[in-house]
């Protein structure tokens, strides 16, 4: 009589690809994300499922499924990996603090606007910082961080994140509406919000949190829907098609100079006070070793944060 073979338990290399495949659900995207071949990564996908005795991932021949069982071994998997980087984090902590590698994930409608003065931070306050920046949506951010691919993440906030997440405010900014020159809003200072009921406003696509944000405001003044059919993958496209005359659209102040200073068939204009806007801040997980030294990069970001047209959180 054979009796059942005993699962084995699984390496660290084959815990982070079985995960990178149940968040990506695509083999090449997964292997991608953790820098793997695509055959290294399916191999120890396969020999996680042997180790395990048990089918995680069906795969066919458009999509990849994660079977429920797959499901349970991804949640588990997510809090081994997250286990693993908190204690290489405490003794990199200890060992030479904020030194090393920092992956930091940021939002596409804040990289491009404060990018540079973080990375001009890191370059004259951490010389030792190896800094590796992520640019994906506040999603894969929150995913991200929760499996210890990432470090510490810049977005909006509140991140949305679980109670396992702590989020450090670094600054208030307000929207700034963006039309054609000619609009009779053109140039105005002192615009209620509620104007945007006559408006044509268009969105960034689904998953970026600048749309869901802007559809708030939409809903707050009582317009149940805004921009149409029209959607723009980035803030740059959008100010193009608001050039180009197909309506209006909401921009941050910190990035008004960047995007509608490359064009003179645009103008700006100011709402009344309280303005519309968001918070940016930091979001890490909570607890981590390093939390002495994100509260201190934060209060750093703050100082360089200034120059902009922002209002400094303390």
């Amino acid at each position: 009589m054979t009796t059942a073979r005993s699962p084995r338990t699984p390496t660290v290399a084959q815990l982070r690809s079985f995960l990178a495949v149940a968040e990506h659900r695509h083999f090449r995207e997964a292997a991608a994300a953790i820098g793997a071949s695509q055959p290294a990564l399916s191999g120890a996908v396969a020999a996680l499922e042997e180790a395990l005795g048990a089918q995680l991932v069906e795969r066919t021949t458009r999509r990849v499924i994660i079977t429920p069982l797959g499901e349970r071994v991804a949640g588990h998997a997510r809090r081994v990996l997250s286990s693993l980087q908190s204690l290489t984090e405490e003794v990199e902590a200890a060992r030479r603090p904020f030194t090393g590698v920092l992956h930091l994930g940021v939002i596409p409608t804040v990289a491009p606007y404060l990018l540079p003065a973080v990375l001009r931070l890191v370059r004259d306050s951490y010389p030792e910082l190896e800094l590796h920046v992520h640019e994906e949506r506040t999603p894969s951010l929150l995913e991200g961080l929760a499996a210890g691919r990432l470090d510490v993440l810049l977005l909006a906030l509140p991140a949305g994140g679980s109670a396992q997440t702590r989020d450090i405010p670094l600054f208030d900014e307000d929207f700034v509406l963006v039309t054609p020159p000619g609009h009779e809003l053109a140039g105005r200072v002192d615009v209620p919000r509620d104007v945007l009921l006559d408006l044509d406003v268009l969105l960034l696509e689904e998953g970026h949190c600048l749309r869901d944000q802007a559809l708030d405001i939409c809903r707050e003044i009582g317009a149940e829907q805004s921009g149409g059919s029209t959607r723009a993958a980035g803030l740059s496209t959008l100010v193009q098609l608001v050039a180009g005359g197909l309506g209006v659209t909401l921009l941050p102040a910190t990035a008004l100079d960047v995007e509608a200073g490359r064009a003179d068939r645009l103008a700006s204009v100011r709402f009344a006070a309280p303005a519309p806007g968001r918070r940016i801040g930091l979001a890490t997980r909570a607890g981590s070793a390093r939390s002495a030294d994100y509260d201190r990069f934060a209060a750093e970001l703050r100082r360089v944060l200034r120059e902009l047209p922002v209002r400094i959180v303390e």
